[in-house]
C-alpha cells in the first residue's frame, strides 16, 4: 500500500492568510480579504519552505463516523481541487473552523497559511495539493539596510520556517478515500487537538506506519516493564529492545502471534503486551493490523531510541547503548561494605572521547 510521492515538482502559487486567537482568551480571528498570489520570482522559495516539513510524515485520510460528505475540512479541499476560484472562501472557511476549535486554555494564538500548490508527483499523476500551516510563535530577525550612505541595523519579527508548529498537505489524490495527507504538529503537546479535533484524519495503515508503530510500541512497552528498583540495571532494557527490533530486521513480515512467542515468549508477557496495544490503538483511534509487510527503513527512529540512561544520586550519569554481544554493556554493579555505597564498575579498550578532541 506504499505510494511513491515526489514534491520537488510542486509549485505554490496562492495563499490565503489568517491570524488565529483563542476564543476562550476573546482573541479574534483575522482572514485574508483575498488571495495573496505569490510571485513567481518567489515561488522557488516558498514552495521549499512549505514543503520541507513534510518529507518524512506519515501518510493520514480524511475520515468521519458517518460520511466523508460531512467532513468539512475534506469538503473544503474538494471544493478547492474543482475550482481555484474557491480558495479564498474555502480557506476562510478552514479557518473559522480552526478558530471553533481552537477552545483549550493551551492552544496558543498563531499565524495560518493556506497554500494552493500545483504539480505534486504522486503515483505517476501530477496532482494540486492544499498546504494547510500554522506557526505558533514568532522569532526575532535582524535586518542590516543601507540608509542615507551608510548602514542601519533594524529588528523584525516574523515566522521561522524551520519552527513552523503544525501542519498538513492534503493531495488531490485517493479523493474517495479521503485523500491523501500528510500531517506533522511539532508543538509536543497532545496532537489530537490538530490530528483528530481539527483536521478529522486517521494514519493510512500502510507498511511505513505499521512498522513504525509496532516497533515504537515494543520499545515503549519493554520500558514500562522494567522494574522499579535499584537492582534492575537500565541496560537489561536496552538489550530486550534491541533484541525485539532484530525481529523486525530479521523478517519480511510482521505477524503478531509469531513476534508473542519468540520475542516475548511469557504468555504473562504476551497478555501485558496486548493490553498496552489496545491502550495504543486507542489512542492512535483505530485498531492495528496484526500482519504486514515490514518496512526496514522506519525502523531507524525505533532503533535511535533505544538507550539506558543510569542516573546516580552522586551527580553521574552513565549512558549505554545495548551492545552486540552477549557481554556487552561491560558493566558490573556491587556494594562496597567499606564505603557502605553501592558502585558500577566500567570495562574498556580505548577512550573514545580523547580521540574525538
Amino acid at each position: 500500500m506504499s505510494v511513491k510521492l515526489r514534491l520537488n515538482t510542486a509549485t505554490a502559487t496562492q495563499v490565503v492568510l489568517a491570524k488565529i486567537g483563542n476564543p476562550l482568551r476573546e482573541e479574534p480571528l483575522q482572514t485574508s480579504r483575498e488571495v495573496f498570489q505569490i510571485a513567481e520570482g518567489d515561488q522557488e522559495t516558498l514552495t521549499a519552505l512549505f514543503l520541507k516539513p513534510f518529507k518524512a510524515c506519515i501518510a493520514h485520510r480524511f475520515t468521519h463516523h458517518a460520511s466523508l460528505k460531512q467532513h468539512e475540512v475534506n469538503n473544503c479541499a474538494k471544493a478547492i481541487f474543482a475550482d481555484e476560484g474557491q480558495l479564498l472562501a474555502k480557506g476562510i472557511e478552514i479557518a473559522q473552523r480552526l478558530y471553533a476549535k481552537s477552545n483549550h486554555p493551551n492552544i496558543k494564538a498563531g499565524d495560518l497559511c493556506i497554500s494552493l500548490l500545483k504539480e505534486i508527483h504522486i503515483e505517476g499523476e501530477l496532482v494540486n495539493g492544499l498546504c494547510i500551516l500554522k506557526s505558533d510563535s514568532v522569532v526575532p530577525f535582524l535586518t542590516i539596510t543601507p540608509r542615507n550612505g551608510d548602514l542601519q541595523l533594524s529588528t523584525e519579527h516574523g515566522i521561522n520556517p524551520d519552527k513552523i508548529d503544525k501542519g498538513c498537505l492534503i493531495l488531490n489524490y485517493w479523493a474517495e478515500k479521503g485523500y491523501y495527507v500528510l500531517t506533522f504538529d511539532r508543538s509536543g503537546g497532545d496532537t489530537r487537538f490538530w490530528v483528530r479535533e481539527f483536521l478529522g484524519v486517521e494514519a493510512v495503515p500502510d507498511s511505513a506506519f505499521l512498522t513504525n508503530a509496532y516497533a515504537k510500541m515494543a520499545v515503549s512497552f519493554l520500558e514500562e516493564q522494567q522494574p522499579a528498583d535499584d537492582d534492575t540495571p537500565p541496560w537489561e532494557t536496552a538489550t530486550a529492545a534491541k533484541d525485539a527490533l532484530d525481529y523486525f530486521e530479521d523478517r519480511e513480515k510482521f505477524d503478531l502471534e509469531e513476534f508473542g512467542q519468540t520475542v516475548l515468549k511469557s504468555p504473562e508477557v504476551i497478555a501485558k503486551f496486548d493490553e498496552h496495544r489496545a491502550r495504543m490503538e486507542e489512542e492512535q483511534g483505530q485498531p492495528l493490523e496484526t500482519n504486514f509487510e515490514i518496512s526496514k527503513k522506519d525502523l531507524t527512529k525505533a532503533k535511535k531510541r533505544i538507550a539506558a540512561v543510569l542516573k546516580l544520586d552522586t551527580g553521574v550519569e552513565i549512558h549505554i547503548k545495548p551492545g552486540n554481544t552477549e557481554s556487552d554493556p561491560q558493566l558490573e554493579r556491587g556494594f562496597d561494605d567499606g564505603k557502605g555505597m553501592k558502585y558500577v564498575k566500567v570495562y574498556y579498550n580505548k577512550d573514545l572521547s580523547a580521540a574525538e578532541k
